[in-house]
């Protein structure tokens, strides 16, 4: 294995002699592995080694087992090795996001602030080929996005070095018997032999299916996901060069215009990837609900034969064709939200752009959403409010010592400057500010109550 590893190296020219090496080390099979065979190169290569190990306290006493665990290796092993635990319950409760995006979140923060404090060149992660088979039968299913396909990238630019993935050329059966024959005895997540998380479904019941057919079905993919690759770095460098030919942004890059006759000269495939630059330079961040069926719109509008039409996106982005010309630019603050409404709850408000907030008092609240806002009607002093942000706003909200500025809130999340003065912002009646719009949230989560009433609010944005 530890042959077959270093061939990979060299091929994908992924280390060089004389660097740092941050390893993310769980515990499990895959990172043990990872950082067993890097620590047999360190002496050849003169490489400095630091594992890296975070404990989720998802699992109670097993996650912080876990954490020394690896520890405890690292000391028998002569490696450094820094530890961490963090708070994915919490981060979920404020962002309105599962398990596993704030686990992952958390940690490649932890992982970046290392990467910058060590003056690292890279940072190893112990993904292996039925993790990649997972990750493209995954993405095949979910998404129409042929980009999606390429699968886990062998590396990547990450924070001040570059993100390496050494084993995407082996098996987890290939690690596993490595762990066995060097005397390690790795720790085991429970959670991976349940098949709720969709990645554990595709492990346990489909792949295994897929590889009685090709038993080298991770060889098979990684390249498959490394001729994509390639394919795509090609097609990015044309995308831009067309981009540079044919749009013109405004100066804060909150307009985009190009003439329709000069756009239409590129191949439908280049027009579908500048569609997504474009909005990439416009959005900052594109938002989650702009889906292929906007990309679907954008190309009806383009190849339409009428001389005006105009079409709204998520986020008052407005495509508008006239006479030759395609136009994206963000609704001005005089066509937004702008002032204070009432709302009363139950009941329902609609925003001047046909966004919506809908309001109800239940026993049973769905589940908690970044679009969606659940609170224990104890915890609310009524009646509230829809606003627009005003001069000194604060927020707090749990894990969170004192106030937040919703200007620095705003600049957090990336948030453009000529939408933040008309941000929906929902308010109690005492002025509190509990839900700054699909942002940030200042409640009381429904499990720490053991019965209702609670106060849900649904967002929705204007049809598109």
């Amino acid at each position: 294995m530890r042959d077959k590893i270093m061939t990979f190296i060299n091929e994908h020219q992924l280390l060089k002699p004389y660097s740092t090496i941050l390893v993310g080390v769980s515990g499990g099979p895959d990172s043990m592995a990872l950082l067993h065979i890097l620590k047999t190169l360190q002496q050849e290569w003169n490489l400095t080694i630091i594992a890296l190990s975070v404990d989720h306290q998802l699992r109670g006493d097993a996650s912080k087992t876990d954490l020394l665990y690896v520890q405890d290796m690292c000391e028998k092993w002569n490696i450094e090795c820094v530890g961490t635990s963090v708070d994915v319950e919490t981060y979920k409760a404020t962002y309105g996001v599962g398990t596993q995006v704030a686990a992952r979140t958390l940690r490649y923060q932890f992982f970046k602030e290392q990467m910058e404090q060590k003056k690292a060149d890279y940072l190893a992660l112990g993904h292996h080929g039925d993790d990649q088979v997972e990750t493209v039968l995954m993405n095949l299913v979910r998404s129409s996005n042929p980009r999606t396909l390429s699968g886990i990238p062998v590396a990547r630019p990450f924070s001040s070095g570059t993100l390496i993935r050494p084993m995407l050329c082996m098996t987890k059966n290939d690690i596993e018997a490595y762990c066995q024959s060097v005397g390690i005895h790795p720790r085991h997540d429970p959670s991976n032999d349940e098949t709720d998380y969709t990645r554990n479904a595709f492990r346990k019941q489909i792949v295994p299916l897929l590889k009685e057919r090709n038993p080298n079905l991770h060889l098979s993919i990684q390249h498959l996901s490394e001729s994509l690759q390639a394919d795509e770095a090609h097609l990015a460098i044309e995308t831009e060069n067309m981009i540079k030919q044919t749009v013109r942004f405004a100066e804060n890059k909150d307009k985009a215009v190009f003439k329709i006759d000069q756009f239409k000269l590129y191949s439908i495939a280049l027009q579908r990837r500048a569609y997504h630059l474009i909005l990439k330079y416009l959005y900052n961040e594109v938002p989650n609900d702009l889906s292929y069926r906007h990309e679907s719109i954008f190309l009806t509008l383009l190849n339409s034969q009428k001389s005006n039409s105009k079409v709204d996106f998520p986020r008052q982005l407005v495509l508008r064709k006239s006479y030759g010309t395609m136009t994206f630019y963000f609704w001005e603050a005089s066509e937004t939200f702008d002032g204070d409404i009432p709302f009363n709850i139950p009941g329902e408000v609609m925003l001047p752009n046909g966004d919506r907030f809908v309001g109800k008092v239940t026993d049973e609240p769905d589940k908690q959403t970044a679009q969606r806002y659940i609170c224990h009607a104890s915890q609310l002093s009524t009646p509230l409010h829809i606003r627009t942000r005003q001069a000194g706003d604060r927020m707090r909200w749990k894990g969170l010592n004192g106030h937040k500025k919703i200007k620095d809130i705003f600049i957090d999340a990336k948030v453009p400057h000529h939408l933040r003065d008309t941000w929906p912002i929902v308010v109690d009646g005492s002025g509190e500010l509990i839900w700054l719009t699909g942002l940030r949230k200042n409640c009381s989560s429904a499990e720490d109550h053991t019965h209702g009433p609670y106060i849900q609010i649904d967002y929705f944005e204007g049809e598109t």
